[in-house]
């Protein structure tokens, strides 16, 4: 049975008290929905001043919702639109201090301020991308980024 604890510490160290819960949740358990869908929840109420986190999984084509906390979302999203499309056409991370700053941002939810965004790539593969949404200005730094892409990379290495 998983138990989450409270985070404590600075970040750094929050992030890998994270990390390790990650790991836990995820042990022994290779499904993609279930894992996204245990790691959206684990994110959204472990992590402060978050109004969306969760999952797109690419279909060939574009982004399709996958597990999420927060309000319903955009479905589709093409590889040329917003935040989540940056990330997954350019494989790299995309951390976002003003989300309205964003040239084509889509707002699924219109209280969201800033966005930190995380391709997941498997064997040189797009699998998808998690994304956490906040409703806070410049809510994401370096450390936020560092922290989710290796929660992003337990989630990958869960996969078979």
């Amino acid at each position: 049975m998983f138990t989450a604890t409270s985070l404590s510490g600075d970040k750094p160290a929050q992030y890998a008290q994270l990390a390790a819960q990650a790991r836990a949740l995820l042990a022994g358990e290779p499904d993609r929905i279930a894992n996204a869908a245990n790691l959206s929840a684990l994110l959204y109420h472990a992590l402060p001043a978050l109004n969306w986190a969760g999952f797109y999984f690419f279909d060939g084509t574009e982004l399709v919702v996958g597990p999420f906390q927060g309000l319903p979302a955009c479905v589709r999203i093409p590889l040329d639109k917003g935040v989540c499309g940056a990330a997954a056409t350019t494989r790299q991370a995309q951390r976002i201090e003003d989300v309205h700053a964003f040239p084509g941002h889509i707002a699924c939810d219109a209280a969201s301020r800033s966005e930190l965004v995380v391709p997941l790539v498997r064997d040189g593969e797009l699998v998808g991308v998690l994304d956490l949404d906040s409703p806070e200005l410049a809510r994401f730094d370096v450390e936020d980024q560092r922290g989710i892409e290796t929660i992003a990379a337990i989630y990958v290495e869960a996969l078979q």
